[in-house]
């Protein structure tokens, strides 16, 4: 069974580390070997502020950006979201990009990197999952924190993560892998 797994950048801040830990993200994914892998920047995609009219269940959008970001979100299996913390929370423009969508994320397993100071963007993490359950996703419990983030970036501007992380990283995916057979399954289930 294909399985495409999309890997979200949370944050478009200049300055912005977030690049730099999904491209890692995105390595581990592709030598995992279990998943066909997107790497996607918010920062390209380039959502305004929810500028649909309609409710996005009617899925009536009239945007050309929002048509683009339906197809990629409905082609996906699962999800990596890749986030900082800001003030407690994800980033405005992730948060964004959720809210533009329903029904493309619904019945997908997502798993949250987050990175940050002391906590790792944890409290991030936390915010995030209610809100991707809040559109029918399926948030998973294996993430992967990233405490004191550029301690693991160097000066060639390559994120080398320690042990744990590594180890939680295959835990991660591993738990991705086994929800999106599922759930993909159950979506292309039969209506009874």
């Amino acid at each position: 069974m294909s399985l495409k797994l999309t890997i979200i950048i949370g944050s478009t801040r200049p300055g912005r580390v977030g690049p730099t830990v999904a491209h890692w993200v995105d390595q581990f994914a592709r030598d995992h070997g279990k998943f066909q892998v997107e790497l996607v920047d918010l920062a390209d995609i380039a959502l305004p502020f929810l500028d649909e009219p309609a409710h996005p269940r009617f899925q009536q959008y009239e945007h050309e950006h929002t048509k683009r970001w339906s197809a990629l979100v409905a082609s996906s299996d699962a999800f990596v979201f890749v986030t900082p913390e800001y003030d407690y929370f994800p980033p405005a423009t992730l948060v964004n990009a959720i809210q533009f969508l329903i029904k493309e994320w619904a019945e997908k397993p997502a798993a949250i990197v987050s990175y940050g100071g002391i906590s790792g963007g944890l409290r991030s993490t936390q915010q995030l999952r209610l809100l991707i359950s809040n559109v029918n996703m399926m948030p998973l419990q294996a993430s992967v924190p990233i405490p004191m983030v550029t301690q693991f970036i160097g000066e060639d501007k390559v994120f080398r993560p320690n042990e744990p992380m590594s180890k939680g990283t295959t835990a991660m995916f591993d738990e991705l892998h086994k929800w999106a057979v599922a759930l993909k399954a159950m979506r292309e289930r039969p209506a009874e």
